[in-house]
């Protein structure tokens, strides 16, 4: 059974650290897609970052340049999204997903990912 799970998230202060890691299962990890989202409340989901299963593409939005970064270990079965200088914006759920399509560079549309965690909470307060 194909499985992707989160964990990672807490509460931390403006300017803070996060590392969130999600644990895929259930399919042949190095192959395909992983692709990190979040969504605030009242807000749409966003596409925050991606890592493809070839070639070492990564994607990040915008607003997380600089400040993220997504990493895999196809040993281990994880993709890490490592977050510095986090910002009260930042606030949000947190989703990891598989796009298992066999697509090539990995995007942060959300349309593209079938594989969906239950998510985990950052919250960036002090």
């Amino acid at each position: 059974q194909l499985q992707v799970v989160e964990s990672g998230g807490g509460l931390v202060q403006p300017g803070g650290s996060l590392r969130l890691s999600c644990a895929a299962s259930g399919f042949t990890f190095n192959n395909y897609n992983i692709g990190w989202f979040r969504q605030a409340p009242g807000k749409e989901r966003e596409g925050v970052s991606c890592a493809s299963g070839y070639g070492g593409h990564r994607n990040y939005a915008d607003s997380v340049k600089g400040r993220f970064t997504i990493s895999r270990d196809d040993a281990k079965n994880t993709v890490t999204l490592q977050m510095n200088r986090l910002k009260p914006e930042d606030t949000a759920v947190y989703y990891c997903a598989a796009d298992v399509s066999g697509r090539g560079f990995c995007s942060t549309y959300s349309h593209e990912y079938a594989y969906w965690g239950q998510g985990t909470q950052v919250t960036v307060s002090s």
